[in-house]
């Protein structure tokens, strides 16, 4: 069930954006009276190979466009009279040129067709994040009270690059940090000699952040596994059955105690547990005042006390609301922050510094970005992100993408000559032959993550 709803995530996502980022194309070509015969969602034939399981589920035709829903569901396509596409249909193209093909329309208008598409998704992105930003504002933990109260509790990730339960951080890359989340951004570790500089024991120091680090943060539940300000030890509420039940442990209760170690913070009492021998445990509770003592055996299989902490004091959150011209200003640098992570994200796959392999996703690993639960928030801010990185993608010069093509009409425009037939043909099918490894690569790299774990 889990995975049909990151499944359903991903497709209603992949829809919009993909009706979006043809529909940019298909506005465009319009504009310049350019007929489009087909607008599908999907496509209508097992791509690359315009020639296999020719076949729609839904058609029909309004004008001269023949609009559907294709089977094969990683794409989808508009089919521009008088160019050649992913349809491959090069007979039309040996007929006598007509005024409302693409190709007999001036350099600058093709350009601006091709464009189309990286443009519009640019768009939504933008709309996506002004929307979010608007209605949802901003909830982020302050920096200081988390280092007033205990630092972080770092976790797996955290502790493979030196950082320490209980340290302060006070800088990421030589910047002051004033939120908690700005230590979770991506864009921190795609930094050149990117560290963090903490207080530990009243000492500064700096912790270096491998050149690499951005490899582990390919999965959605990455970032649960690095860093969480420390949370006090004290019981917000108690499941039943287990040994917090059976001590009759009640919510406001602090633990000063476990197995005779003292304990203050909630990972303390986590760490306690794992080093605890034997069969049962000894708890010390300071109840309004009054000190109790209770033991109590492990449920077999079972190493838990069983009650959840009350949490962050949400007074002590920073809730701030914008309005829509705040918003309006904010939601572009949001959206295009996503596109520099990608310059920067490729710049070091292509240095070396990072390995594919750990960083590159299939439709597998975004789904997984979507988790097993519908929500909405985070729907949208998935959704925003793609459309962002789908305009980034699109734009990359390898022919059979948008950016192929905009090359091409660039040397165009600037030479005046158009590219040979035979060049652009062959170019495409480079193109395409580029674009297939690159999904067998992806859906490689996510089954060999799925399967490592």
């Amino acid at each position: 069930m889990n995975g049909l709803i990151m499944t359903a995530q991903l497709l209603l996502s992949l829809s919009i954006l993909i009706v979006v980022h043809e529909g940019g194309h298909f506005l465009a070509a319009r504009m310049f009276k350019i007929r489009v015969e087909k607008f599908y969602l999907f496509f209508d034939f097992l791509f690359p190979l315009a020639n296999v399981l020719n076949f729609s589920l839904v058609k029909f035709k309004k004008g001269d466009t023949e609009y559907g829903l294709g089977w094969f569901p990683l794409g989808g396509y508009v089919k521009i009279a008088g160019m050649v596409d992913e349809s491959m249909d090069k007979d039309q193209m040996k007929s006598e040129p007509q005024p409302w093909e693409f190709r007999t329309k001036p350099a600058w208008q093709r350009l601006i067709v091709m464009l189309g598409g990286i443009i519009v998704n640019v768009i939504t992105g933008i709309l996506i994040f002004i929307g979010l930003t608007w209605f949802l504002g901003d909830v982020t933990i302050p920096m200081k009270f988390v280092n007033e109260n205990g630092g972080v509790h770092a976790l797996e990730l955290a502790d493979s690059i030196g950082l320490k339960t209980g340290d302060q951080i006070i800088t990421v890359n030589q910047t002051p940090v004033e939120s908690f989340n700005d230590l979770i951004k991506p864009s921190n570790f795609l930094e050149k000699g990117a560290s963090f500089g903490v207080l530990r024991g009243g000492e500064k120091i700096e912790i270096p952040i491998p050149e690499n680090f951005i490899e582990s943060f390919n999965k959605k539940e990455s970032a649960e596994k690095f860093l969480r300000p420390r949370i006090p030890a004290i019981v917000e509420s108690v499941s039943p059955g287990t040994i917090a039940s059976r001590a009759g442990l009640q919510k406001g209760d602090r633990f000063t105690k476990v197995d005779g170690k003292a304990v203050f913070y909630f990972d303390e009492i986590v760490e306690a547990l794992k080093i605890s021998s034997g069969d049962s445990i000894h708890l010390s509770i300071d109840r309004n005042g009054e000190e109790i003592n209770v033991a109590e055996k492990f449920i077999e299989g079972q190493k838990v006390i069983g009650f959840y902490p009350v949490g962050l004091d949400k007074n002590k959150l920073n809730v701030k609301s914008y309005s829509l011209g705040e918003s309006i200003a904010i939601g572009p640098v949001r959206a295009f922050d996503v596109i520099w992570i990608q310059i920067k994200a490729f710049r070091k796959i292509f240095t070396g510094e990072i390995d594919a392999r750990k960083s590159l996703s299939g439709p597998i690993g975004m789904a997984q970005m979507y988790g097993d639960s519908w929500d909405w928030e985070r729907f949208w801010r998935m959704t925003g992100l793609l459309s962002m990185v789908l305009a980034f993608m699109n734009f990359l010069p390898i022919p059979a993408l948008d950016g192929g093509y905009v090359v091409f009409l660039l040397y165009e425009m600037i030479t005046g000559k158009e590219p040979s037939e035979t060049f652009f043909e062959t170019s495409l099918k480079i193109g395409f032959a580029i674009l297939m490894a690159l999904m067998v690569f992806s859906f490689y790299n996510d089954i060999a993550r799925w399967i490592t774990g």
